[in-house]
Formats: C-alpha cells, sequence, structure tokens
C-alpha cells in the first residue's frame, strides 16, 4: 500500500469522478451518482436530487486541474479548498472503517465532501512528494487521469479500454 486507506480511496473516488466526464459523459443521472456514492462507500448526507447532481458535476474540472496539477500548484489549491470549507480534520471511525479523517461535517453537500476528501488525500501526496503517482492517459485520444497506485509505477492508461486499445494497436503494427 503506499498511502493510507482512506487516502487511496480518495484518490480513486476523485479520479473516478473526473473521468466521468470524458465523452461520453457517465455521470448524467441521479442513478449515475447513486452508483457512484455507493462504490466508493460515501456516508453522510445525500440530497438524491438533480441539484446534487449538478453540483457533483460542476466540480470535476476544479479537481482535474487539482489531480494534474504540479506540487507547488497542488499546495496552494489544496489549501484554498480546505480554507472554503472551513475544514476541520478529525479522526472517526464508522461502519467497517478503523480510524481515518474526516474534515466537513457529514451533512455537508456531497459536493463540499468531495472536494475536502480529494483535499485531503492530496495532502498525503504532496507530503510524500508522489504527484507522479498522478497523470493523463497515454492513449493518444483519452484525456483520463491515471492513479497509478503500482508498486512499479507503471500504470500509463486510465483503464482496460485504453490499454486494451493500444494492445490492440501494438499488436497490429508487429503484425505489419
Amino acid at each position: 500500500m503506499v498511502f493510507a486507506h482512506d487516502t487511496e480511496i480518495s484518490l480513486q473516488a476523485a479520479v473516478t469522478l473526473v473521468n466521468t466526464g470524458e465523452d461520453p459523459d457517465t455521470l448524467t443521472s441521479v442513478e449515475d451518482l447513486d452508483a457512484f456514492y455507493a462504490r466508493f462507500e460515501f456516508t453522510g448526507r445525500r440530497d438524491g436530487d438533480e441539484a446534487e447532481l449538478d453540483a457533483v458535476r460542476r466540480s470535476r474540472p476544479r479537481l482535474r486541474a487539482l489531480l494534474t496539477a504540479e506540487r507547488d500548484e497542488a499546495v496552494e489549491m489544496v489549501n484554498e479548498m480546505l480554507r472554503e470549507a472551513h475544514a476541520l480534520p478529525q479522526l472517526t471511525r464508522h461502519d467497517r472503517f478503523d480510524w481515518h479523517l474526516h474534515a466537513v461535517d457529514p451533512d455537508a453537500p456531497l459536493e463540499r465532501r468531495i472536494m475536502v476528501e480529494t483535499a485531503m488525500a492530496m495532502i498525503d501526496v504532496i507530503r510524500s512528494d508522489e504527484m507522479s503517482r498522478l497523470g493523463v492517459c497515454a492513449q493518444d485520444d483519452c484525456e483520463g487521469i491515471v492513479l497509478d497506485l503500482s508498486r512499479n509505477r507503471s500504470k500509463i492508461f486510465c483503464g482496460s479500454s485504453c490499454s486494451n486499445r493500444a494492445a490492440v494497436a501494438a499488436y497490429r503494427a508487429r503484425k505489419r
């Protein structure tokens, strides 16, 4: 494990959320948001309406900017996000999760909780000088974000679709 469990989950959630904005957009309904919420086991307030969906969708460009920023720029962005949310980190334990950090009230809007959880996760990334674990997909026609949690830092594609397309292209090139 590169980071603490809650850090890894928050980073994975942020990357997944940002990548839903790639063409075709895969976060277009409240049901899509419900699935995202359940997949990453968010807790706390859930409005379950179009306004919440719109707020979460509007957060994607800002999260993309953070996840692709240079280290010093990311520091400024993280601090700004935490200031805006009046974040107050506290240890908490709930459900099946042992002690971990939450920095905003569970009744805060989902979009704010996602922003703060991502900012808190990025603190670990920045402090450990691991910004290279985040990048943009190596597939020419893809702008998806890549989170590389592998030991050998070998992940270069955002998902299996892009890695499969690259493998097929390489195979076809070898056969020519």
